[in-house]
């Protein structure tokens, strides 16, 4: 069936001359990964269109990969294809001038709770929006060209929404399609060397996190991250959010959670979900949230909704405990 999809998206691509593609705010490696490996794809493979790649933020995390495009006039979205990317809300799109497009296309992963575009191709079991993208390309080779570039940007997000491949992977066409972009000269040392290589700060904040992390009674892992704390280790908002990475492995605790003070007027604050064996993306739900699974995000509002979101939690692992053997 998504075999389907990726030729209507590809025909479709086919009627316009302008493109514009999009990816959801507060990008991670999966979201700049497939919209700028689909604007390599697409460039390569029609040079004679006009494809960008406007969003209104960006992410340092992996800014090694390549700046996005400048915006352009209203008359232009008017004559486009919208093509958003890892989005699985309009709220969440980057690029508030999405529905100037002539058409949309939603391309995601998450579970589809608000549906929408002109077409629409959501596969809940893929792992990344990468992996849907090399999907993509892949359906298509016959029609489309690639470069070690395009397939960098790929292999990226794949690597970085699966933490290295240790989660959410549920179709065996992961590991091949990763296999295939390796094979198109993909310089996975000086990859990993970006990803996972840290500034001393970035080590000291390692340690701060688990000097300050918590656990609840049945085994919900948090720490609490302010403005302050990501201030005097010099983070990024992103850099802050892998606190939630650091406190995964702890035997017993199944369900993790980072809370990141954005220091916005509205005093909200980003909350990441993750979990091993529970699923927690309805716990994000009743937060302003949602996701996949295994690995969620939230927003709160003050320090009751907090309390609140790690009581239910809680909760959750309790009864999953209660009911479950085999876990660790």
């Amino acid at each position: 069936m998504s075999k389907k999809y990726t030729k209507l998206i590809l025909e479709k691509i086919k009627e316009y001359d302008s493109i514009i593609i999009m990816r959801h705010t507060r990008p991670d490696g999966d979201a700049v990964g497939s919209t700028v490996g689909l604007r390599q794809i697409l460039r390569l493979s029609f040079p004679e269109k006009k494809i960008r790649l406007i969003n209104s933020d960006y992410s340092d995390y992996v800014s090694f990969i390549e700046k996005e495009d400048k915006d352009v006039s209203d008359s232009i979205y008017k004559k486009s294809l919208g093509i958003v990317v890892d989005t699985g809300t309009i709220e969440r799109i980057s690029n508030k001038k999405y529905n100037l497009c002539k058409e949309l296309i939603k391309i995601d992963h998450h579970i589809d709770n608000s549906p929408y575009g002109d077409l629409s191709w959501v596969e809940e079991n893929r792992a990344s929006a990468c992996e849907m993208i090399a999907k993509f390309f892949f359906d298509n080779e016959k029609e489309l060209k690639i470069d070690s570039f395009a397939a960098t940007c790929i292999y990226t997000g794949m690597v970085t929404d699966t933490g290295r491949f240790k989660y959410g992977i549920e179709e065996a066409s992961s590991f091949e399609y990763a296999g295939k972009l390796i094979e198109l000269g993909i310089d996975t040392e000086s990859l990993y060397a970006h990803l996972y290589t840290s500034s001393f700060d970035e080590l000291k904040y390692k340690a701060y996190v688990y000097k300050n992390m918590k656990i609840t009674e049945n085994g919900v892992a948090y720490v609490y991250i302010s403005r302050a704390a990501q201030k005097k280790y010099n983070l990024t908002h992103e850099e802050a959010s892998n606190c939630v990475s650091f406190i995964e492995n702890i035997r017993g605790s199944l369900i993790w959670l980072g809370f990141i003070e954005n220091g916005d007027k509205e005093k909200t604050t980003r909350v990441r979900l993750r979990s091993r064996f529970v699923t927690v993306n309805q716990i994000a739900e009743k937060f302003r949230g949602g996701g996949h699974a295994r690995a969620s995000g939230a927003t709160i509002y003050n320090k009751e909704e907090m309390n609140e979101l790690i009581d239910l939690a809680d909760k959750t692992l309790k009864e999953y405990k209660k009911h479950n053997k085999n876990w660790i």
